[in-house]
């Protein structure tokens, strides 16, 4: 919670304005109520009115008191109100780089993170967590602070009255504070518990919206609505426990505060008997020491807050906190073409169990389509993840270059530049929801008009353009949901191709396409791997992830994966020839 408090700093000059005022309005409410007991002890003397030489009354000293409390109070108001403002602004102002900063942690965390962590946590991270600091950090002023302020005027006004009458207030006060504290770490806990469950509920309203067409598909609404039902139970019944001990244990420390009136009324009231204060100081006395008591009763709300917050920031600085797995060298990618080589790769399933990929050797010469085949489960998208370090290899090297430049370990490499130059199209199709140009752009930035169309024309979407009422301008809605399946691949596609990468690796991205359209698609990718219309002319490297025959016959070259590595390599027509695992995996027989 101190580290969401020391976010301040990014604005010092709000932070001491707004400090400087709450500090003018405490020092207006003590030197106000010290008035008071003067005016208090005018009225008791008869000095406030007095009776002129005439027989008129004479109302100067009064309507001086008057005016003059009155003016204080006036100022105090306009100053409370200056503070409060800019307190809830600049709350609001950490609230925002509290949330960017998590957006931008969420984009930098690799892919293992997002796999430990669903969607669901990482929206109530951004969501509650976030609005809970954003509350305490309000009342960090409105409470803390402030009623800080409050306890110091309070107390040096009743010290400068007698030594006693500020004492005692003090201790009860202190005494108060501390039950209050002795109970957050409880309360600490209770809400971290309600978090917890409040994760379960976002995960599961997330999968509910993203798998519509699968629950419907399978009529599993009223199967998911249960589930749904027990998780928001869950989360109701964490939430009253959390609210019961609140209400149970707050009440004992107010009373310690609020027994402070009661020492300042009996002990202000023998002071007055003895002549040592007068009736004008008692009543400052109480009207200080109740303004002190209405604010620390509002302490057990704000420790409820702050006990809240502290759970809430803990989770949100352990997502700020964490490393990803995965981070750029400092080498920069050779200029030239690209090829690709494992050496022993070795990878591992979640848990450490089996190999996906165990002592995978490959080599792909710049400008050479290769298409890799495989069982489900082999390995095929462990294997294209690779190459853009979505995934680091966990034995051997994967490296990129070629034999005239040099071969690099990517792990070297800055990793910016790397995804720039090696760009993998996975078979589900993810598009934002925006316009078909702004999706296409997402890959380069500055590409031109015609590169664009170029680039739809390759990959097969120029009828898919032709379509849409509002060209390269229509909103394609959230995840593409307005295009078929056949339609975002090749949308994908052609914004893959924007990008100009110089290794291009299709992870069974064509499925969804007829075989006509495929073929064409397909004999563009050919073309343009062997034509050098690559970045600044160089040919491009295509890995295609394949499943269909039709794929593999575009390829120069097929491989084999099984058990972890490649087990075979050659045409289509040799592997027919010499592999009988091949041609049982493609259905095929011998010729």
């Amino acid at each position: 919670m101190l580290r969401c408090l020391a976010l301040y700093r990014l604005m010092p000059g709000r932070f001491a304005l707004t400090a400087g005022l709450f500090v003018l309005v405490n020092i207006g409410v003590a030197f106000q109520q010290w008035m008071v007991g003067r005016a208090v002890n005018d009225v008791e003397a008869g000095r406030a009115v007095s009776r002129a030489a005439d027989g008129s009354l004479d109302w100067t000293v009064a309507l001086h008191w008057l005016l003059a409390i009155a003016g204080i109070a006036a100022l105090r108001s306009v100053l409370q109100y200056f503070g409060g403002i800019m307190s809830l602004v600049i709350g609001q102002d950490l609230l925002t780089v509290l949330r960017e900063r998590i957006l931008a942690q969420v984009q930098r965390l690799d892919l293992a993170y997002h796999w430990q962590h669903g969607v669901g946590e990482l929206v109530t991270r951004t969501t509650r967590d976030a609005d809970k600091v954003r509350d305490a950090l309000i009342n960090f002023w409105r409470q803390v602070f402030e009623t800080s302020l409050v306890l110091i005027a309070t107390v040096g006004l009743l010290s400068w009255y007698h030594p006693w009458l500020g004492v005692v207030p003090l201790a009860m006060t202190l005494a108060g504070l501390a039950l209050f504290v002795a109970q957050t770490d409880r309360l600490v806990w209770l809400d971290r518990a309600v978090g917890e469950a409040y994760d379960q509920v976002n995960q599961e309203l997330s999968e509910g919206v993203n798998g519509v067409r699968v629950i419907k598909s399978f009529g599993l609404e009223a199967q998911r609505i249960d589930i749904f039902a027990g998780h928001v139970g869950l989360f109701m019944t964490q939430a009253r426990a959390a609210l019961a001990y609140a209400a149970s244990r707050i009440p004992l420390p107010q009373t310690v505060v609020a027994l402070s009136h009661v020492w300042i009324l009996a002990f202000g009231a023998h002071l007055v008997q003895q002549g040592r204060i007068g009736i004008g100081e008692l009543v400052a006395s109480l009207l200080v020491a109740n303004m002190l008591v209405f604010r620390i009763e509002g302490i057990g709300r704000v420790m409820q807050v702050f006990a809240d917050a502290r759970s809430s920031a803990a989770r949100i600085w352990e997502l700020l906190d964490a490393e990803p797995g995965i981070t750029g060298g400092p080498a920069p990618l050779p200029a030239g073409p690209l090829g690709l080589r494992l050496q022993q790769v070795g990878v591992r399933a979640p848990g450490g169990s089996t190999h996906i990929l165990d002592d995978c050797s490959f080599d792909i010469a710049p400008g050479e389509i290769v298409a890799v085949v495989g069982s489900t489960g082999a390995g095929k998208s462990t294997l294209a993840s690779l190459l853009p370090r979505l995934l680091d290899a966990e034995e051997g090297r994967v490296l990129v270059g070629s034999p005239e430049a040099g071969w690099q370990d990517v792990r070297t490499l800055r990793l910016d530049e790397l995804r720039h130059r090696v760009h993998v199209v996975p078979q589900e199709s993810f598009l934002f929801s925006d316009t078909l140009e702004a999706n296409l752009r997402v890959s380069r930035p500055q590409a031109s008009h015609v590169e664009l169309l170029d680039a739809l024309e390759q990959a097969g979407a120029g009828e898919v353009l032709e379509r849409l009422e509002h060209g390269l301008q229509t909103r394609l809605g959230a995840r593409g949901v307005t295009l078929s399946g056949g339609q975002r691949q090749r949308i994908s596609l052609a914004r893959a191709l924007v990008a100009q990468p110089d290794i291009l690796v299709l992870d069974d991205a064509t499925s969804a396409l007829d075989a006509l359209t495929e073929r064409r698609v397909l004999d563009n990718i050919r073309r343009l791997g062997h034509s050098g219309n690559g970045r600044h002319g160089r040919p491009i490297t295509v890995l295609l992830i394949a499943s269909k025959l039709s794929t593999l016959l575009l390829a120069d070259r097929v491989a084999l994966l099984a058990r972890g590595r490649i087990v075979a390599e050659g045409t289509h027509r040799a592997l027919t020839e010499t592999s009988a695992e091949y041609r049982d995996l493609l259905g095929l027989t011998p010729n």
